[in-house]
């Protein structure tokens, strides 16, 4: 058991640097790597733990960035509470799928996050932008969807909510990934609430994730400074691992 904790505390150091260094992507290795590296037998388990750990490095990132001031609470708020509802009839839906089944569509949205991460991404927006009843049309049924997907696949869903947030108000890049760290909380939450009450969460390897997070977030700071002119390549290069993960994934 000692091992398992070790290796999960890995796991969460290099998830932590990767989500400081990307801003989103990095909790999708979570799953694979506690199944293959840590040896966790159970895919629901895995997903389920995983999502709890997201959901507490979420938060961390939350706090951060609600004290800087580029949260848009009210357009964040709507997204949040649309995919609530989504995230807890996705982890229902996710926890009635064979766990190899379950595991295959896993690494079918891996390689379609890490499409996304190679889509370049304009930073133009509205920094001010307020919330308009028109808005909240656009944002409800987004949030809906991302939040179903975030809790099938026990992922926190950044790729697809800052891109949903900027679609549907116009805000800047930088307010939408701080904004979208609120659902992302509020998703990895609700699944990992879910999977909680089944007894498909292991405590243990939580902790383990969540101190190697911690670790891995103080790391990637000087690591995102110093790729700061590196961005294009390094991302690239993350994304071709993810899908690497995938395809063993998939072949095995």
């Amino acid at each position: 058991m000692v091992e398992a904790l070790f290796l999960a505390a890995l796991g969460g150091i290099l998830i932590g640097l990767l989500l400081t260094v990307f801003g989103g992507g990095g909790s999708v290795l979570a799953t694979p790597w506690l199944i293959y590296v840590v040896g966790v037998a159970d895919a629901h388990i895995a997903i389920g733990t995983s999502a709890a750990a997201v959901a507490v490095n979420a938060a961390t990132g939350l706090w951060a960035q609600a004290r800087s001031g580029a949260v848009k609470w009210p357009c964040a708020s709507v997204f949040a509470t649309a995919g609530l509802a989504g995230a807890l009839a996705g982890a229902e839906v996710g926890k009635t799928i064979d766990g190899t089944t379950l595991l295959n569509w896993f690494a079918v949205a891996m390689i379609a996050i890490a499409v996304s991460m190679l889509v370049p991404r304009k930073s133009e927006g509205d920094p001010a932008v307020r919330l308009t009843p028109a808005m909240v049309w656009k944002l409800a049924p987004v949030g809906l969807a991302t939040g179903f997907a975030a809790g099938f696949f026990g992922i926190g869903g950044g790729f697809l909510i800052a891109p949903g947030l900027m679609a549907s108000t116009g805000m800047t890049l930088a307010n939408a990934a701080a904004s979208s760290l609120v659902s992302v909380t509020l998703f990895g939450s609700a699944t990992s609430a879910s999977y909680a009450v089944s007894g498909q969460i292991d405590w243990l390897l939580f902790c383990a994730l969540v101190a190697g997070g911690g670790a891995g977030a103080a790391l990637g700071l000087p690591v995102s400074r110093w790729l700061a002119t590196r961005v294009r390549i390094a991302r690239t290069g993350f994304a071709v691992l993810v899908v690497a993960v995938a395809v063993y994934i998939l072949l095995k």
